[in-house]
C-alpha cells in the first residue's frame, strides 16, 4: 500500500487541477506515480516533460521506441521495481517488445540473434552497467558502444536509465500502489510523444508559472 496519499485531481488546489488533464495528452493517463509526485505538485509539474521526453520516441530523439522500453525494462527489473516493470512490459508490447524478449531480459540471456540485435544487446548492456553503477569502468563495453551510437545516442540512453533508476527508487521507496491492469494497457497509446500534445505542455506550464509562481 503506497506510504503516501495519491493525490486526486479533486485533492489539489483549484488553480493546479488543470495538471491532471494535461497528464494524459503526454502519458496516456495520470499513473499512481504522477499521482505520488503531485504531493509536490511543481516538481511533478516540472518533471513530466523531461519524463516524456527522454522516454519517448519523437523527431528530437536519435532512439527507437523499442530500443527505449528494452532500457527501461532492463534498468527496472535489475531494480527489481514491480511497478515500473509492469508498466513498461506493457508500453513495451506497444513497441514490439514480445513475451520471449520480456523471458530473455529477466533471465539475464540476450545470445538469441532472433530476438535481439547486436545494437540491442549493447544497449540493454549499458543499461545495466549504468544501474549497477559499473559503466564508469566498463571500457570495453563503452568502446563498443560507440562503434554503434553516436554520442548523442549514448548520452540519450544513460540519461533514460539514470532517470529510471531515480522512478524505480522513488515508487519503491514510497511503496506506490500499482494500478489496475487495464488501467495499466492505457501507457500502450503514448509510445510515441505527440509534438504538438508537447508544445501545448510546455505552453500552458509557461503561462501557469507565470501565473503562480512569479
Amino acid at each position: 500500500m503506497s506510504r503516501v496519499k495519491l493525490v486526486q485531481q479533486s485533492d489539489l488546489s483549484e488553480e493546479n487541477r488543470e495538471f491532471y488533464d494535461m497528464v494524459p495528452t503526454l502519458l496516456g493517463r495520470v499513473p499512481n506515480f504522477y499521482k505520488t509526485l503531485s504531493n509536490s505538485p511543481y516538481l511533478a509539474m516540472a518533471f513530466l516533460p523531461i519524463n516524456s521526453a527522454a522516454q519517448r520516441e519523437w523527431v528530437g530523439t536519435d532512439l527507437s521506441g523499442k530500443l527505449k522500453e528494452l532500457i527501461v525494462i532492463k534498468t527496472s527489473h535489475t531494480n527489481a521495481c514491480k511497478y515500473c516493470y509492469a508498466h513498461n512490459t506493457a508500453l513495451g508490447a506497444a513497441a514490439g517488445i514480445g513475451e520471449d524478449h520480456i523471458k530473455a531480459l529477466s533471465l539475464n540471456d540476450f545470445s538469441d540473434s532472433n530476438l535481439f540485435s547486436e545494437d540491442e544487446v549493447l544497449a540493454i548492456k549499458w543499461a545495466e552497467a549504468v544501474t549497477n553503477n559499473t559503466a564508469a569502468d566498463n571500457d570495453d563495453l563503452f568502446n563498443q558502444l560507440k562503434k554503434k551510437f553516436t554520442e548523442k545516442q549514448i548520452v540519450e540512453m544513460t540519461i533514460l536509465c539514470a532517470m529510471f533508476n531515480m522512478i524505480n527508487r522513488i515508487n519503491d521507496s514510497l511503496d506506490v500502489d500499482l494500478e489496475e491492469q487495464g488501467e495499466v494497457n492505457l501507457i500502450k497509446k503514448s509510445l510515441r510523444l505527440k509534438s504538438e500534445a508537447y508544445g501545448n505542455y510546455l505552453e500552458w506550464f509557461a503561462k501557469f508559472w507565470k501565473r503562480n509562481i512569479s
